[in-house]
């Protein structure tokens, strides 16, 4: 017998929702059928994301330091304007209609700049001026807070010094308070994840330099299912964790008679997912030389 020779299966939110139904005894029929269970899954990327496994999405972000900066946005967060060149990195930046503000960490390019979450909202076509340089120019694009907003946690950070990689020690939100002297400069060593909103991470020491570069590893929430023939981002081993996933959330609102046994099925379906996608490491062991 002829194998397919094709490893493509994919669904798509449509398929997802019919299956769901079908495990629960019941058959789509209306729109608000559609609606209602994709609200559902979407609220299960949710709850993916507060258990950490979307492993998948993990991405590394690259932060030039500031000297004299602490706080920059979990993400990558650029304000695109006219011209960068006349800035200064390190100094404040005011918008002269919204009255924002912000601090320049990096030029990316001649017509952008790398900033710190903004006080405020920056409007386009507003004139912004450097409060060190006293240059001025306009701002192009409102600033879009989405790549920053989608981090759900930094997993590992390290400080890049003459390329160097020197590891920063996470600590809490109590630790950082506790901190006697929060200007204090040097080359960071731990960092606290503000996790708002708009995350943002505060480096301690303040750094002390123009040339050093953040680097973290950061997971990042999975892409919305918005239109029914979208496919979704996951890998195959998490279909059947999915499927069974979105039939027990339907079931809590269309088939309460058979929420424990969906329940039970989706336990197993999302243990055993997770346990594919664990981090696995080299296990060594060394047998006693002493003769015990």
């Amino acid at each position: 017998m002829a194998l397919s020779g094709s490893k493509d299966f994919e669904l798509d939110v449509t398929e997802y929702i019919e299956e769901a139904f079908e495990r629960c005894g019941l058959v789509m029929r209306t729109g608000y059928d559609l609606k209602t269970a994709k609200r559902s899954m979407n609220l299960l990327f949710a709850d993916w994301a507060n258990r950490g496994l979307n492993q998948w999405t993990i991405g590394q972000v690259s932060i030039t330091l500031a000297d004299g900066i602490a706080e920059y946005p979990a993400g990558t967060l650029t304000m695109t304007v006219g011209a960068s060149g006349s800035f200064t990195v390190g100094e404040t930046i005011t918008g002269g209609t919204s009255a924002a503000t912000a601090s320049i960490t990096s030029k990316p390019t001649s017509t952008s700049l790398a900033i710190t979450v903004p006080s405020g909202t920056f409007t386009s076509g507003e004139t912004i001026t450097g409060g060190t340089s006293g240059a001025t120019t306009t701002v192009s694009a409102a600033v879009s807070f989405s790549a920053v907003q989608s981090t759900i946690d930094i997993l590992a950070a390290v400080v890049r010094r003459d390329n160097t990689d020197y590891n920063i020690q996470r600590i809490s939100r109590g630790d950082y308070l506790g901190i006697p002297n929060k200007t204090t400069e040097g080359r960071p060593s731990q960092i606290f994840v503000n996790k708002q909103i708009t995350p943002t991470i505060k480096l301690w020491p303040t750094p002390d330099k123009n040339t050093d570069v953040l680097l973290f590893d950061r997971l990042v929430r999975i892409d919305d299912a918005d239109n029914y023939i979208d496919t979704l981002q996951m890998p195959f081993r998490f279909y059947p964790a999915l499927a069974a996933g979105l039939a027990y959330y339907l079931s809590i609102k269309k088939a309460p008679d058979r929420i424990t046994l969906l329940k039970s099925i989706y336990d197993d379906e999302i243990a055993r997912a997770i346990s594919q996608d664990a981090d696995r490491t080299s296990f060594s062991v060394v047998p006693a030389t002493n003769g015990s």
